[in-house]
């Protein structure tokens, strides 16, 4: 690496110190030996510490630039000799999160924590979603200890400060490194680092504050809820450790089938089959819906595939403020199978209507020269 203090950070001579320090703390992390096996990696991050400690420093660096070399004769970092004053604070910036020093600066870890969040599962029929409903719901799940009511401590006892930690949460320890002895914070294995010891745990939930019991809640069930959807209910999750905040409970719902009607958006879709003669002279039909039994009207005249819209009495929507419709698509029954006098009947209404003797009609295609059929076949021949 070129003794050169900026090409060794790679910054130019007129960097501020902001950039040097950035610079710093790049190369910092590139060159520690927990992340950079080389074995030249060591000598490498000497030089960049020596260079930082030069260039970092406003009075040093100026005596640098006018003798183009180390104040230090280069061994101002080797030994920490000489006066130096490294500022080590830069150094464990650039290695926070990676580095002995990730704790540095924290107070005690808090007992308290919040509760886990709970996903369950609804079936509900449709009739549950249309005006709304209530369900029950029993699930298994953390709840606040009802003997220490989530203290973690038994009955008129309490937490103490711990002895080891003096109730910092954390304990120095000194450890050899790269740049010689640094001093860390861990957390303190007495009090795992809550500062506080429980000397007598609540026997009901082993010092957790919370236990595990069978829940069940009512919960509304809006109207206009779909599958897929979930219901969120805050607070109402595991409970949480040593008093600590509940989650929330959220629920998703699957809306079973429904035998007549068939759910898009808030509309109910429906199917009503009539038979011939009742499409074409009219009638009325009764249908129930979830308002209670409607009439239908069936128009003279309808046609297979007519939709009657029967208005506001589908799904109310998720806001209340208003509702779908039902629809109901008529399918007309043609008889597969008719009697004679029925045939008769039928025929003579075709002939009052003008249409020619469909009987005769099929035995002329069955007894004429062929037809179309045959005609097909004649050009088969021809290829």
């Amino acid at each position: 690496m070129n003794d050169d203090f900026y090409e060794i950070l790679g910054v130019s001579k007129d960097a501020s110190a902001d950039e040097i320090k950035k610079a710093y703390r790049k190369k910092a992390r590139k060159l520690h030996p927990d992340v950079n096996p080389d074995p030249s990696a060591a000598d490498q991050m000497k030089k960049v510490s020596q260079a930082y400690e030069t260039l970092s420093n406003p009075e040093k660096r100026r005596m640098y630039d006018m003798g183009g070399q180390s104040p230090f004769g280069g061994g101002g970092f080797g030994g920490f000799g000489g006066g130096a004053t490294f500022d080590f604070s830069d150094l464990f910036e650039a290695f926070a999160g990676a580095s002995s020093m990730g704790g540095r600066g924290r107070g005690p870890i808090p007992r308290e924590r919040r509760g886990n969040d709970i996903l369950r599962r609804m079936t509900l029929e449709l009739d549950d979603v249309v005006f709304g409903s209530e369900k029950e719901l029993t699930f298994p799940t953390a709840v606040t200890c009802s003997r220490c009511h989530g203290n973690c401590c038994e009955p008129g006892t309490g937490t103490k400060k711990c002895t080891v930690c003096s109730g910092s949460g954390h304990v120095q320890r000194t450890v050899n490194s790269l740049l010689g002895q640094m001093v860390q914070l861990a957390p303190c294995s007495a009090c795992q680092g809550h500062g506080t010891t429980i000397e007598n745990p609540c026997a009901e939930c082993q010092g957790h504050g919370r236990v595990q019991e069978e829940r069940t809640i009512t919960l509304r069930v809006p109207a206009g809820i779909d599958t897929g959807r979930r219901i969120q209910l805050r607070g109402e999750g595991e409970a949480g450790e040593a008093g600590g905040p509940a989650g929330d409970l959220f629920v998703e719902v699957r809306v079973k089938e429904h035998e007549i009607f068939h759910r898009e958006g808030n509309d109910l879709l429906a199917r009503l089959t009539i038979s011939m003669v009742a499409a074409a002279l009219g009638t009325k039909a009764t249908l129930t819906t979830f308002d209670g039994e409607r009439e239908v009207e069936i128009k003279p005249g309808t046609q297979p595939g007519d939709v009657i819209r029967m208005r506001n009495l589908g799904v109310t929507s998720l806001r209340g403020d208003s509702r779908g419709d039902i629809l109901i698509e008529v399918g007309v029954e043609i008889p597969k199978k008719l009697s004679g006098s029925e045939r008769d009947l039928l025929t003579q209404f075709g002939e009052m209507r003008g249409e020619p003797d469909l009987r005769e009609g099929a035995k002329n295609a069955q007894h004429s020269d062929g037809g179309v059929f045959a005609k097909i076949r004649e050009k088969f021949r021809d290829l």
